[in-house]
């Protein structure tokens, strides 16, 4: 097991993107990650963009510390709308990053990145949909499955969900 002794925080939101969230989750908890729902507020359940098997947040994103997560991953979907809204989510992703620690966002999780200030200057991706939000961000859009550029790990779409696990958790593991 790759992550075994490593705490992964995965932001949650209403209307997230059920693929991006399950599998990935299930690929940290299959590594051994101790891993960290995290919403606005402990204990609400939120519901997928489909639908299917909601969600309930463990902790709130004003009582997680960076310094206690290794990673950080923001499915896409409708939710990183919402989750850039939450000030407290916000400053979780900015404190990451200025603590070098792995963030992964994949299809719309890098509005997330955009409202954080973290792209700048970085190779990024996600769905065509936020290609122009990331560019004019200062990101320079690469149109590829999943890669890593410094601490920040990026997916395109559902369809490439196996190549962001593979550089996400390998990442993660160093």
């Amino acid at each position: 097991m790759l992550l075994h002794d490593k705490t992964v925080g995965i932001l949650i939101g209403e209307g997230f993107e059920e693929l991006e969230f399950w599998v990935v989750y299930m690929r940290l908890i299959e590594e051994g990650a101790a891993v960290k729902l995290i919403g606005s507020r402990s204990g609400e359940e939120y519901h997928g963009k489909h639908g299917a098997l909601p969600v309930k947040s463990r902790h709130s994103a004003a009582d997680v510390r960076s310094e206690n997560l290794d990673a950080l991953h923001v499915p896409g979907g409708w939710a990183p709308d919402r989750i850039r809204r939450d000030k407290n989510m916000i400053a979780l992703v900015r404190g990451m990053n200025e603590k070098g620690r792995i963030i992964g966002m994949i299809c719309h999780g890098g509005l997330v990145g955009i409202s954080a200030g973290i792209v700048t200057g970085k190779k990024a991706t996600g769905s065509e949909g936020i290609k122009d939000d990331l560019v004019n961000a200062g990101a320079v859009w690469v149109d590829a499955p999943a890669f890593r550029d410094g601490n920040l790990v990026w997916g395109r779409v559902v369809e490439d969900i196996p190549a962001y696990c593979r550089e996400f958790i390998n990442a993660i593991a160093g």
